[in-house]
């Protein structure tokens, strides 16, 4: 997807929000923002070079993951925060919420986790 250029918007997924993620770019683009997305493929050890890549050249970095609070998007985080990224770049971490979510569909519990297109595009265009 476009979007690279410092000021634009990238998300970076890990597992299967990656589809979610693809829908929120599509609601973007039609904003004029077309972000970047990448898929992390892996949890550990981080892409170092692609997260400091998409943090040195975009205003906004969301990362979406299926898991909780101290996940992926933590070691993102720290990372940046340890590299000095993070002084540079709106960070957005989109996780499960530390609560309990109610037994529901599967599209019912993202809805209620915010982890869906409508929230994601909410959080980057909150953080612009």
């Amino acid at each position: 997807q476009a979007g690279g250029e410092k000021g634009g918007i990238a998300i970076l997924s890990l597992g299967p929000r990656l589809a979610e993620a693809l829908k929120a770019a599509d609601m973007l683009a039609a904003h004029g923002l077309p972000p970047t997305v990448a898929d992390a493929r892996f949890a550990k050890p981080i892409d170092v070079e692609l997260v400091e890549n998409l943090a040195r050249n975009h205003a906004v970095l969301i990362t979406l993951e299926e898991g909780s609070i101290g996940g992926f998007g933590t070691q993102v985080g720290h990372h940046l925060a340890r590299t000095g990224l993070l002084d540079n770049v709106r960070f957005r971490p989109l996780t499960l919420p530390d609560i309990f979510i109610d037994h529901n569909s599967q599209d019912a519990q993202y809805e209620q986790a915010g982890l869906t297109a409508p929230h994601i595009t909410k959080t980057a265009l909150s953080a612009l």
